[in-house]
């Protein structure tokens, strides 16, 4: 094969080199999707190969992915178009220096998981507030659907967006007071970090 796709669990992804690195012709393009695990440690094992590395997310599988791909030596022009044409073929695909790969790991890579017990936690606050499960599910999905569209098609920051929702001592602006308390930001940005440094134990 000219191009390969390496899709393995990072802590399977040497033991696989390992077994099938003979078989690969030289300079075979490989593309791995293994988290954490660096192009260094690829041609480590498969030394005559050209390498790209990949970390994508999740919403792939229903053509709303995110990707972000870093180049090994000798990657030319037609194969970083290439691996471009079908990433954004499932969602949008960014070039990103690999030292930033594990900071795109806590972002895009492990986001949806995020962004799933975000909802859960919505609805459960919904059913609290007496709604049913079936009406709290339909409600909270709607909502975070709707506003993730107007994120994408209005041009608009999250931060203008959510100013217009937020009237001065009102509903939202007492939800939002109740984040600042818990330090909602401070929450999210050492949970990303924690991501991170996982991302880089995984090397």
């Amino acid at each position: 094969c000219d191009v390969i796709l390496l899709v393995t669990k990072p802590q399977d992804l040497g033991s696989l080199l390992d077994e099938t690195a003979s078989t690969y012709k030289k300079d075979v393009l490989l593309i791995s999707f293994a988290a954490g695990k660096k192009i260094e440690f690829i041609t480590s094992k498969v030394p005559s190969a050209k390498v790209i590395r990949v970390m994508p997310n999740t919403p792939i599988l229903v053509g709303k992915g995110m990707s972000a791909l870093s180049l090994g030596s000798g990657i030319d022009e037609a194969s970083k178009s290439f691996v471009l044409e079908f990433l954004n073929s499932v969602g949008k695909a960014i070039v990103v220096d690999e030292s930033l790969q594990d900071a795109v790991t806590a972002t895009s890579g492990s986001g949806p998981a995020y962004f799933f017990a975000f909802v859960e936690e919505m609805i459960k606050g919904a059913t609290s507030l007496g709604l049913s499960d079936s009406d709290a599910t339909t409600l909270t999905i709607q909502t975070i659907v709707g506003a993730a569209k107007m994120l994408e098609e209005s041009g608009k920051s999250p931060t203008t967006l959510r100013e217009n929702v937020t009237s001065p001592n009102g509903t939202t602006a007492a939800a939002l007071s109740k984040f600042n308390e818990g330090n909602f930001g401070d929450l999210i940005a050492r949970s990303m970090k924690a991501a991170r440094n996982r991302s880089q134990e995984l090397a």
